[in-house]
């Protein structure tokens, strides 16, 4: 097993990051890019692991096996920092202290390492916060951002770090790693990898967890039944209702065990009213957990989306008489029977109205219900 293993369909990067790790073409800042699910993160670990690896032999870089690559693929390695935020954006004062950070020599590793999962979730004084410690870093400093496209980043970020570009992987690559790394049924993985569209996350979690097939294959099936502005709306309520009990549900118990962990961390009375002091402290936790919330409503809410988008591009395909596979094979008659209701030209429309309101949840303060009404309508 080496760090490499977990990026299916990913051979074009690898073979360009194992390069790099043998110092040919490294450089000191990159930027990893490619769609939700292509394992940009992943690729960033990886290739952190194999900069850092314990092997003399740099042909060997990224075993998989030394110290430093199991601590850097568990994120305890102390040269190797990785942000990702829970919140709508990375803060300036969180930038500020990754520049701080990127300033200190390694202290066991080669390199002082700083992964940013969320380089497209930092608002523009932000990021330039950022842009000296890229233009100038200390010598034993490299950076690696991730975003779904370049675009996504500052073109002044952009021009001074080096392109890794993913893809989404074939479905049968992800199905082949949820068979192999997690021990998934090897029908369970294909169907699972099919309906995420080769989203290598949602893909392990559907085929972990039945209910969340089921909530899907429910999201499917909404515009079978969507007759008339009533069903409009009833189907608007019930998919902000999945979203948000899906994102409940993973939210409330590390909710919980954060605050008892403060909790026993201050030494707090079991009960009675809290000092002042550790009430602070509560709240912050409080609040910085409201915020967390708020994004995994938000993720969720784009995730149900791209599930009824799902729907609708199946519609355009059998319309086009187009052979690619459907995402939604299981509907087939369904799909067919839909398709033949209308023409290419509406199923665009229907489209169109789903990514305007995922892009509006996404990326401004909007109430979630009514944005899905106003697309609901849309689709009738």
């Amino acid at each position: 097993m080496t760090v490499w293993d977990d990026l299916q369909g990913q051979s074009a990067v690898v073979a360009q990051l194992q390069q790099a790790a043998t110092g040919d073409g490294l450089t000191h800042a990159w930027l990893f890019t490619g769609p939700p699910g292509s394992g940009r993160s992943n690729a960033a670990k990886a290739f952190a692991a194999a900069l850092n690896c314990d092997q003399d032999d740099v042909s060997r870089r990224g075993c998989g096996e030394c110290h430093a690559c199991r601590t850097i693929l568990g994120e305890t390695h102390a040269d190797v920092v990785f942000v990702r935020t829970e919140k709508v954006t990375i803060t300036i004062e969180e930038a500020r202290e990754l520049v701080s950070t990127a300033g200190n020599r390694p202290s066991s590793g080669r390199w002082r390492i700083i992964v940013v999962e969320d380089a497209d979730r930092m608002a523009e004084r932000t990021t330039n916060v950022l842009l000296k410690a890229i233009e100038e870093p200390t010598p034993r400093t490299v950076w690696m951002l991730c975003a779904p496209s370049p675009a996504d980043v500052l073109v002044t970020i952009r021009s001074r770090c080096r392109a890794v570009a993913l893809r989404l992987p074939p479905a049968a690559d992800v199905a082949a790693l949820l068979v192999k790394r997690d021990g998934v049924d090897p029908g369970v993985a294909e169907r699972a990898a099919r309906a995420a569209q080769s989203h290598v996350g949602i893909a392990r979690r559907l085929a972990r967890d039945a209910e969340a097939r089921e909530r899907r294959l429910e999201t499917v099936r909404f515009p079978l039944g969507l007759r008339g502005i009533t069903a409009a709306i009833m189907m608007a309520d019930k998919l902000v209702k999945i979203a948000t009990e899906e994102a409940n549900s993973s939210n409330e118990e590390r909710d919980a065990a954060e605050k008892a962990a403060l909790l026993a961390t201050l030494g707090a009375p079991e009960t009675g009213t809290l000092p002042p002091a550790m009430r602070s402290q509560v709240k912050q936790l409080e609040d910085d957990q409201k915020r967390r919330a708020k994004r995994s409503i938000t993720d969720s809410l784009d995730r149900t989306l791209t599930d009824l988008l799902s729907f609708y591009r199946d519609v355009l395909i059998i319309q086009m008489g187009n052979s690619v596979e459907l995402v939604n094979v299981e509907l087939r008659s369904e799909l067919e029977d839909f398709a033949g209701r209308s023409g290419p030209e509406v199923t665009l429309a229907r489209m169109d109205a789903i990514n305007k309101a995922r892009k509006r949840i996404t990326t401004t303060n909007v109430a979630p219900l009514l944005t899905i009404e106003a697309m609901a309508a849309g689709l009738i």
